[in-house]
């Protein structure tokens, strides 16, 4: 069956109505008859188009409370029954079950209802049944029958309707297969919520769904393909954005504003946080996010070329004066006001985003990685370590001004790639080195970072001179303290943990450093 099939029969159940008046018009316009039930019923009918409830469609009354109104045979053999199949033909008009060739139907809103943070009873009552029943005999029996799951999907079977005169085999195949992607994702939503509410946050199978919003260029790499899918979760960032101007985000576009924002949610005063790559090249808080700006652009201005820029504050003039003073591939905030954007128009290749919001860095949620043969998932890194819950482990106890670096420090090193050492100095990074197999090598590259960093600046004495170092895990060895105290720290926070702690707490006072241990690393592969 290749050819355009005329609707002579619709059955249009809709919890969103989206469109839905407008396409029973023109349904019935040409003569089809309209089935429908409760809500869209009477949508229907106040517009003043002829429409048959189902109950008297089927000769079955709605029973328990709307739970039972099309789960009958006459609904089912009319959806389901083949018409190329003569004995389906034959048994249909046995049974007085009429064909029905198009279902319009979108789901009880229960993804919404558990969003708003509605009751147990509330959720399991917006659990749909006889939608996505009705979805997937539709689905099942494209041949002839075509499904409509989102108001969109009405527009083009109107269409295609208009310009052939019934819908086409390609247009129901590619509905079909839309309307098992919306049933899966329904009830990949409905599992883990209980999954939520049976308290497994892992359990034993797990069902991911997310819906497309771009489809990228490519990828990683011009010979990849990449698309952006959203996951549904109700977090502040790059799938909340809007982008006022700029050109299509790329994948590493995304891929590095997403690192960007989720570092600059960590702090409460006005932040500024500077990637490329993914890693914080400059990070600093400020009385103001331009302050922050001199700050974050002075740890490592050769890499903030090209970087992206992410503010935890609206964005004024001031700071948009300084960020499009040198060439930014994205600036995301919450918001920036007429005069930054003003500025920013004028850079025509930057993508401005504003999110209204940032990230709860504390919330739960989870991150999923894939692997040959499988995904694995595990937690947020929603960790945060205290002044009090330090343990100082050396000689010399930290100052109160050291306390505050070293925790701005350890706060930046959950963003930086393993293995991380971050000089902090003023609430500041002054020195990062990200991402080497030893820590020692990450210790290295952290001062030379400083040093080229304050001669950049015409500055005397390298910018980790003074400052406090935080490693993301322990230092196995004392070799990369050495090379820290070298570059002038004057204290260290790190997890500990390491056989040889007393090595490098020994090494520590030998030096005159103060040392915290916080118990908790940071790993980010």
């Amino acid at each position: 069956m290749t050819q355009a099939l005329p609707i002579r029969r619709a059955l249009l159940s809709v919890s969103d109505k989206t469109g839905i008046v407008e396409f029973a018009r023109f349904l019935a316009d040409r003569g089809a008859e309209i089935l429908s039930t409760g809500g869209t019923a009477k949508a229907i009918r106040d517009a003043g188009i002829p429409v048959k409830d189902v109950s008297e469609h089927t000769g079955f009354p709605e029973i328990l409370d709307g739970r039972v109104k099309t789960l009958v045979p006459q609904v089912h053999g009319g959806i389901l029954g083949r018409r190329d199949e003569a004995s389906h033909l034959a048994q249909m008009e046995e049974h007085a079950i009429a064909p029905i060739d198009l279902v319009a139907v979108n789901l009880y809103p229960f993804e919404a209802t558990v969003a708003k943070g509605a009751a147990f009873e509330d959720c399991i009552e917006n659990i749909d049944i006889g939608g996505p029943a009705m979805i997937r005999s539709a689905a099942k029996n494209f041949s002839g029958v075509v499904v409509c799951t989102e108001p969109a999907h009405l527009a083009r079977v109107t269409a295609e309707i208009e310009a052939e005169g019934g819908t086409s085999l390609g247009l129901r195949k590619e509905l079909a297969a839309a309307a098992y992607a919306r049933t899966a994702a329904y009830d990949a939503a409905i599992s883990g919520w209980f999954a939520g509410q049976l308290g497994q946050e892992f359990p034993p199978r797990l069902a991911v769904a997310g819906v497309l919003k771009q489809t990228l260029r490519y990828g990683e790499n011009p010979h990849q393909q990449a698309g952006f899918y959203l996951s549904g979760e109700s977090r502040e960032g790059i799938a909340t954005a809007r982008q006022v101007q700029g050109k299509e985000l790329s994948y590493n576009n995304l891929n590095d504003t997403d690192a960007a924002y989720e570092c600059v949610a960590e702090f409460d005063k006005p932040a500024i946080v500077i990637v490329k790559h993914a890693n914080p090249c400059g990070v600093a808080e400020g009385a103001d996010l331009a302050s922050a700006w001199d700050k974050a652009l002075l740890c490592d201005p050769v890499s903030a070329f090209g970087g992206i820029v992410a503010a935890n504050r609206k964005l004024d003039a001031a700071a948009a004066e300084k960020i499009a003073a040198i060439f930014t591939e994205v600036v995301i905030a919450p918001d920036a006001d007429e005069a930054a954007q003003a500025i920013f128009a004028k850079k025509k290749n930057l993508r401005l985003l504003l999110t209204g919001g940032v990230p709860d860095p504390v919330a739960p949620g989870m991150f999923f990685k894939s692997v040959a043969g499988g995904f694995l998932a595990q937690s947020r890194d929603a960790g945060r370590v205290t002044a009090e819950t330090l343990k100082i482990v050396t000689k010399r106890a930290p100052t109160e001004a050291e306390i505050a670096d070293l925790l701005f420090a350890f706060r930046v090193c959950k963003h930086v790639k393993s293995n991380a050492i971050i000089y902090a100095k003023g609430m500041a990074t002054v020195g990062i080195g990200a991402g080497q197999m030893n820590r020692v090598e990450s210790s290295r590259i952290a001062a030379w970072k400083s040093e080229a960093a304050a001669k950049a600046a015409g500055l005397p004495e390298p910018l980790a001179k003074g400052s406090v170092v935080a490693s993301d895990a322990f230092f196995p060895f004392a070799d990369g303290l050495e090379t820290a105290a070298a570059a002038g720290v004057t204290a260290v926070i790190q997890p500990g943990g390491s056989i040889r702690d007393a090595e490098v707490i020994a090494a520590a006072d030998a030096a005159g450093l103060a040392m915290v241990f916080t118990g908790m690393r940071h790993f980010r592969h």
